[in-house]
């Protein structure tokens, strides 16, 4: 049989079945349902084939979710354009209230074919790695904070109240375990309580040392490196920023890396009326929390301490001045803001979004290391 030009497929994809649909190429091709099939390496496989006997050129696509970017890297090994699709940014008509597995895939199908969808960036398999681990170590940070709260909550029901100013340091939990209580289920009670804390902590340092390990391995090792040279961006957050947003190249213009991090303004505007409302806090809210904890320390003076300094001095001359003149400009840019009256929160916000422009200019100034094995 002779093969036809170029179709365009949709998948649905789910944790056991995904659901197929082709719509063929022009404006009057065909759309139709291949069904569903199970959602292993084999039967993709098989059912690819059955397309390569049929079409010349295959594009695929699928919305980006909780299965990952397995059979996106399937469908590229079998040398086929495949999508991984953002969710939010496809286009739904208002009165469409029915959802099933074969309109999505049928839906799906048709957008690509038209041009209508938009990607979302897919990670290498080390990149992918390196962002689990940053991941889970905000999972035990998260954790973390919650074991303590629930330690501080236990002595505060039994009118224990710590007479210093900094907790869970080492004077602070040398008090703590100076507490007795009189019940002993009240005594098991507290020591499981900070033996949980313990183990928590023990966790994210057992985390953080991986990380430590791994990264200078990583080919976006070196842009990790230069962004630490930026105030309030050390290692864990440079590490967080790399991981979760990718190479800062990718983005043409350092306002379109605002746009994905969420820390562009809101707007609604009609006629002359143009109104603008807080930040979208759209996009990645791990990257975009990093940011703004970092955009705190631009509250002080400009000044180079010292752990500051030792971050700077595997970098280029070159990198050193954009920090340099990002720490001067936003320092007081700062303190013009406060003095305006606005309050704080809001002058940090806009202290990470310029933030954002710095990072972009860095990063254009480092090449990734290449990736192992491949050929110029």
């Amino acid at each position: 049989m002779e093969r036809q030009g170029q179709v365009f497929v949709g998948i649905d994809v789910a944790k056991k079945r995904n659901a197929f649909a082709v719509a063929e190429d022009g404006r009057e091709g065909q759309i139709r349902y291949l069904g569903e099939i199970d959602s292993t390496p084999e039967a993709t496989v098989k059912l690819i084939r059955k397309l390569e006997d049929r079409y010349e050129t295959i594009h695929f696509c699928y919305e980006a979710g909780p299965t990952g970017y397995g059979l996106y890297r399937q469908v590229r090994s079998l040398g086929h354009d495949c999508m991984v699709v953002a969710p939010s940014l496809i286009p739904r008509r208002a009165s469409d209230r029915v959802k099933t597995n074969r309109r999505d895939a049928e839906g799906l199908a048709r957008l690509l074919r038209s041009g209508e969808l938009t990607s979302v960036w897919v990670p290498d398999e080390t990149h992918e790695s390196i962002r689990d681990l940053v991941r889970t170590k905000g999972i035990a940070s998260e954790d973390y904070r919650r074991k303590r709260q629930h330690v501080s909550s236990f002595l505060l029901r039994h009118g224990r109240s710590y007479p210093g100013t900094a907790t869970w340091g080492g004077r602070h939990l040398r008090w703590l375990d100076g507490q007795s209580f009189a019940h002993p289920a009240q005594r098991l009670a507290f020591q499981e309580l900070l033996g949980a804390v313990r183990a928590a902590a023990e966790r994210i340092g057992r985390i953080e040392a991986a990380l430590v390990e791994f990264v200078p391995q990583w080919t976006m090792a070196p842009v990790v490196a230069a962004l630490q040279s930026l105030r309030g961006i050390a290692f864990a957050t440079a590490t967080t920023l790399v991981a979760e947003a990718g190479d800062l190249r990718r983005f043409d213009h350092p306002r379109h890396l605002m746009a994905f991090l969420g820390l562009v303004p809101s707007e609604r505007s009609t006629g002359e009326a143009r109104r603008q409302g807080g930040i979208t806090k759209t996009g990645n809210v791990r990257a975009r929390t990093a940011l703004v904890e970092a955009a705190w320390t631009y509250r002080h003076s400009a000044d180079l301490g010292a752990a500051h300094q030792r971050r700077q001095l595997a970098v280029p001359e070159a990198i050193r001045g954009i920090a340099w003149k990002a720490q001067a400009r936003l320092c007081a840019r700062y303190r013009r803001l406060i003095a305006k009256g606005k309050r704080a929160t809001v002058v940090t916000t806009a202290i990470a979004r310029e933030l954002v422009g710095f990072l972009w200019d860095i990063a254009r100034h480092v090449d990734p290391m290449p990736t192992p094995g491949a050929v110029n």
